[in-house]
């Protein structure tokens, strides 16, 4: 799940900038490609990208079929050999899980009960190949953030035995709450969800429940809503998923204040469990839940497309961008398609202009430029998980990986936003081609949301390749800072994840989107006929992983 990254109005750059840049580029052998990138192509690929006739671009359906076979068509037209071998797609495995819980979770305590109702109050499914599973009077301890991070020195589940028990934890990580702790308000990726299903699965819990809180999650139980009310996919693995816990899923704020009265806690539970000190809690309640699964296993694909470079055909940039939503699902306001046009036709759409700038560049890059669109990365980043454990290219040959995610839609902005800011050297890259535009590189105005953790290049970045994620600016030309802010607050509140995330062409200002595409070529071209490897910088958990090759 991510937060929007676009932000912006559609006016001109300041007059001085624009014109010294325009200049420089009329004298640029690449001046013709980056002409390429423009609002008309744009239109045309995202038009066609978030229609209604893709229904959502769900993997496993008939709108994966067409989508997967609209982009091959459309990279072959452009000139791109398949980037798999002799093939535009890469098949990947997976197991496609409907989990349907019971109506209601009962939790029992010794002083009462509390009822949840499914989609209202709670969701659950199970990642086990099995067509039922259940918990049975399992005990409820809250475990605070669910995390062991030795680094940190922080160890939630220290002297607790968990087998059998349901485990509630807190989003996020401890430094949402006080800056001194982990990263402070850099989400760590011991804060996002999959990783907090993760460690309750490596402890032994028989199920695990995340604690919904809009601010630290940096999305509204709606999204969580809409998320768990569809079928899931996960990668198919030789025990069927076994090592997972039985259950997984999430219960509101609201309930969970509720467990802890009736526990004889108080809110102030929540403050202790920020510390390090703290010790996992005995909540005196147990719940039992049936989850009964259709399961499919079948094949998605991933689809990857390249330019051969020059001299150095074995060395690959990669740029990539994932072509699934969450298809036909839960209507809202009559719709019940989620296009996903931001959620990522625009990404997909920005491959495209990619590979049209490059094929049109008269000087011809030196190292191989391949194109990836992932499939799944709505389930939890699968595609790029597999494609890291399966590369096309030797990894200690693919010389960076510049993602494209959500891509600014209203225009342009004084600045570019880097996610993980501090993480490689592509950062120093991308402030270069930032200030030819008169624009400048900053970190994550909402560092808490942990976006870099959240997309497909952090697969990659976890095998040691640097990995660059931008966003569109939140500096505004004509309106500032703050009203960029907003955008991105009213996008996440009532479009992410929502059928009203729709691409509108009378509506849609794509001179933001122009000039971030422009900004990430202008990169990739230069890398494409450096020598040089981009590196992770000192303090980068990436770093040792890359020297290790």
């Amino acid at each position: 799940m991510k937060k929007i990254l676009f932000y912006g109005a559609a006016i001109a750059m300041f007059a001085s900038s624009c014109q010294q840049a325009s200049e420089s580029e009329t004298n640029r052998p690449d001046s013709l490609a980056i002409k390429a990138i423009n609002d008309s192509s744009l239109t045309k690929y995202l038009s066609a990208i978030a229609a209604d006739s893709l229904e959502g671009r769900k993997p496993f359906t008939n709108g994966e079929t067409k989508t997967i076979n609209y982009l091959k068509r459309e990279f072959e037209q452009l000139g791109l050999e398949p980037g798999n071998g002799d093939s535009f797609f890469q098949e990947v495995p997976m197991v496609e899980i409907k989990s349907i819980p019971e109506s209601k979770m009962v939790i029992k305590g010794k002083t009462g009960s509390l009822n949840l109702n499914y989609l209202t109050d709670f969701v659950a499914g199970s990642r086990r190949v099995q067509n039922e599973v259940s918990i049975a009077n399992s005990p409820l301890v809250f475990a605070g953030y669910g995390i062991v991070a030795p680094e940190y020195g922080w160890n939630d589940y220290k002297n607790l035995d968990v087998k059998g028990k349901t485990v509630v934890v807190m989003i996020n990580d401890p430094g949402f709450a006080d800056s001194t702790l982990f990263k402070g308000k850099n989400m760590t990726y011991y804060g996002r969800w999959t990783y907090k299903f993760e460690e309750a699965s490596r402890q032994g819990a028989a199920g695990v429940l995340i604690i919904h809180d809009t601010e630290p999650a940096a999305y509204p139980w709606s999204v969580v809503r809409s998320g768990w009310s569809k079928s899931k996919l996960t990668l198919q693995s030789a025990d069927n998923g076994m090592n997972r816990t039985v259950v997984e899923g999430w219960i509101s704020l609201e309930k969970a204040k509720e467990l802890f009265k009736m526990a004889g806690q108080s809110e102030a539970l929540f403050e202790a469990a920020r510390r390090k000190d703290f010790k996992a809690v005995d909540l005196n309640a147990s719940t039992s839940l049936v989850v009964k699964n259709n399961v499919k296993k079948s094949v998605t694909y991933n689809v990857l497309a390249k330019i051969p470079g020059d001299k150095k055909k074995d060395e690959a940039i990669i740029y990539s961008a994932h072509w699934d939503h969450l298809g036909v699902g839960e209507k809202i306001q009559g719709d019940s398609i989620y296009n996903g046009a931001v959620d990522n036709a625009t990404g997909v759409a920005s491959l495209f202009e990619l590979a049209s700038a490059f094929k049109k560049s008269p000087k011809k890059q030196q190292r191989t430029i391949l194109f990836i669109s992932y499939t799944a990365e709505e389930q939890g980043l699968l595609g790029s998980e597999y494609y890291a454990k399966h590369p096309s290219f030797p990894l200690d040959k693919t010389v960076a990986n510049i993602n494209m995610d959500m891509m600014g839609i209203a225009g342009k902005t004084k600045d570019i936003v880097v996610y993980g800011f501090g993480q490689s050297e592509l950062e120093d890259y991308a402030a270069a081609s930032a200030k030819k535009q008169g624009r400048v590189v900053v970190p994550d105005p909402v560092p808490s949301s942990g976006l870099y953790y959240r997309s497909d290049h952090f697969n990659l970045a976890k095998v040691g390749v640097p990995s660059l994620f931008t966003g569109s600016g939140v500096d505004n030309v004509k309106n500032g800072r703050e009203w960029g802010l907003k955008q991105v607050a009213d996008f996440t509140k009532f479009r992410y994840h929502s059928p009203q995330d729709n691409f509108d062409a009378n509506t849609w200002d794509l001179s933001g989107i122009v000039e971030d595409v422009r900004l990430v070529f202008d990169m990739g071209y230069r890398l494409s006929n450096e020598e040089l490897y981009p590196k992770w910088k000192d303090g980068s958990e990436f770093k040792a992983i890359r020297e290790k090759k």
